[in-house]
């Protein structure tokens, strides 16, 4: 095999291929089953009808029972071939769209919005969230608790020990390209899947009143009786409003669980369809293979007492389901009432919720984190030239060798690299407009998000201490709040000083993270202001910031903030620049060292018609 065959953009391909000629060819067996059913049905019905036609009566009987049991053997048969038609028309899918990945292209849908805040420290700026974002370029999960445990990684930073832990099993699932994608197209297989757990869970742990003891007697004992008066009457013993009497007996014997019976019913009806599908997702999570340590914890959690996860969720698949019966007023009348259907299945999902319900959340969490470790495994494993960074327990540390923006397609992204080292200090980034400086700091932002994740980043080398990002870059006005875009800045700079605040011990009801130090990153710095205030705002902020742990990244127009020197040397200085060839602007993209001496706003503004020389005259 070729080198040039084992990129993953042709392995993405290749597998498409392969999928798509299994999806034919189980289609083309699909259609044959639905051919042969519907001959069987008509055979079975003519010989039926043919044996009573001859006084074959014990004939016919053998042929009634022969057809049906035949009907259901092609049917079960009809819906294995469909189902693995749909599995493989969702690897088709999910190989092209982890090929559209690869270009900075998605064909799945979910942007991660629903988790996001425009208050967040830096989601926002960062493209953490939305249509173009890292979210949707990570994102291989299909569970509510799949997508909201990404979401969270992507927005809280954790601990070394975590991110390492979670790099530690990413690795291993890397190269179980079969698996992961089995995972994938399992999960895809049943819209519904996404919907969120919480009123299952709620009713699972809820403490209720037992049913009465004497149900589970009459539930038995009155449907005999009430079958047997009906037998009775078809032979002509008794009359026909004894079995009514009994029915309407049966009747207040099931209004007195009807409150309980509607609310199990409504809290485990909308995701009952959908535990069918997460029987087979999580018995493919039983049979993840690795050693590390969050891989075994996942298999581990994935018991329970005398059977696994999957065989527990089926059974409940199948009560769930067989309750809800139930809706259907046709059912409930015919079959329900005589039955007392309802009672049966209370006191079997009461067993059920007795021996597994405390265990149903640690199982959606377990799959929900697998789910995310192999969003992490997949995005590597497209993405072989990205490095897994190395988190530092120093105090303060960003060093990085040719990082670049992981939301641009490789071939049009530029690297850069940059060392930022101890407490209070602050890169300057000067440059004219276009030059990347607003990019470059998105550029290393993202990056950090992606390794306080547990993600490989867009580098050759990446090291980082864990550390808080905050970011003030897009800042906006909003007409219904009456806040300029000025303000708005203020109000996040506001944050930013409280952030870099130190917390006292007495401080309780702070989270270990809130301990970081800050890592900030701050675009085009109180730009709604004249240059003077600017100036002396931008140059006592970044003075203040020095007083405190944290650190981070300014760009700015400001050239006389370059001059901002002291006896520790805490502001460095780099720029952008533009050149000009023939009339035309060229960026280059590069960081360079110093301060920016071209700017281009001139050149600009002449190219749309503005007659700079004017203002010479």
């Amino acid at each position: 095999m070729t080198k040039n065959r084992m990129t993953p953009e042709t392995t993405f391909q290749d597998r498409q291929q392969q999928f798509s000629k299994a999806e034919q060819a189980a289609q083309r067996q699909h259609n044959q089953l639905a051919f042969w059913r519907l001959v069987w049905f008509i055979g079975s019905v003519a010989a039926v009808w043919l044996l009573i036609r001859l006084d074959y009566q014990l004939g016919a009987v053998v042929a009634f029972l022969t057809g049906i049991v035949g009907f259901l053997i092609l049917l079960k048969k009809h819906q294995s071939v469909r189902r693995e038609r749909d599995l493989s028309h969702q690897l088709v899918f999910i190989n092209q769209d982890e090929a559209a990945r690869l270009k900075r292209q998605y064909l799945r849908p979910e942007t991660g919005d629903l988790f996001g805040s425009p208050t967040h420290h830096y989601s926002g700026d960062l493209d953490v969230f939305g249509k173009h974002s890292l979210f949707r370029l990570l994102n291989r999960t299909h569970t509510y608790e799949g997508q909201s445990r990404l979401a969270t990684w992507l927005k809280v930073p954790s601990n070394p020990d975590a991110i390492r832990l979670r790099q530690q099993a990413a690795t291993e699932l890397k190269p179980q390209i079969d698996w992961r994608q089995q995972l994938e197209a399992l999960a895809d297989i049943e819209e519904t899947i996404g919907r969120s757990p919480d009123a299952l869970i709620k009713w699972a742990i809820a403490e209720t009143s037992p049913l009465p003891g004497y149900l589970n007697v009459v539930r038995f004992l009155f449907p005999a009786i009430t079958l047997g008066l009906f037998v009775a009457w078809l032979l002509g013993y008794v009359p026909g409003t004894a079995v009514l009497v009994s029915l309407a007996v049966h009747g207040l014997i099931l209004s007195q669980t009807a409150a309980k019976t509607k609310d199990a019913s409504e809290q485990t009806f909308e995701i009952s369809a959908a535990l069918r599908a997460f029987q087979s997702l999580i018995k493919q999570a039983e049979q993840v293979q690795g050693d590390s340590v969050r891989l075994r914890a996942i298999r581990e959690a994935l018991t329970s007492k005398d059977r696994s996860a999957s065989e527990a969720i089926g059974q409940l698949s199948q009560l769930t389901e067989g309750l809800n019966y139930r809706r259907n007023p046709y059912f409930f009348l015919l079959f329900g009432i005589a039955s007392l259907w309802d009672i049966h299945y209370l006191f079997r999902l009461e067993r059920w919720r007795q021996q597994y319900g405390p265990d149903l959340s640690r199982w959606f969490k377990a799959l929900g984190e697998l789910e995310a470790l192999n969003s992490l495994a997949g995005f590597a494993y497209a993405n072989p030239t990205y490095t897994t960074p190395d988190i530092v327990d120093d105090e303060f540390l960003l060093d990085f060798t040719q990082a670049s923006h992981p939301l641009l397609p490789p071939d049009r992204s530029v690297a850069n690299s940059l060392t930022l080292s101890g407490a209070g200090q602050t890169v300057l980034i000067t440059g004219s407009n276009m030059s990347g400086k607003s990019t470059f700091l998105r550029t290393i932002g993202a990056n950090v998000v992606l390794a306080l994740a547990g993600a490989v980043v867009s580098a050759d080398r990446f090291w980082c201490s864990p550390v808080r990002v905050f970011t003030s870059m897009r800042t906006q006005d909003s007409l219904e709040e009456s806040t300029s875009s000025f303000y708005a800045e203020l109000k996040r700079l506001q944050t930013l000083i409280g952030l870099t605040k130190p917390i006292t011990s007495t401080d309780q009801s702070r989270l270990p993270q809130d301990r970081l130090p800050v890592l900030y990153f701050l675009d085009e710095i109180l730009k709604g202001t004249n240059s003077a205030d600017r100036h002396r705002g931008a140059e006592a902020l970044i003075r203040q910031l020095h007083q405190t742990t944290a650190s981070g990244f300014v760009s700015t127009h400001d050239l006389e903030l370059g001059q901002l020197t002291d006896a520790d040397n805490f502001v460095r200085n780099f720029h952008f620049q533009s050149d000009l060839h023939d009339g035309e602007l060229v960026f280059d993209y590069k960081l360079r060292n110093g301060i920016c001496e071209s700017f281009n706003a001139s050149q600009l503004m002449k190219a749309i018609g503005i007659e700079m020389d004017v203002v010479k005259k």
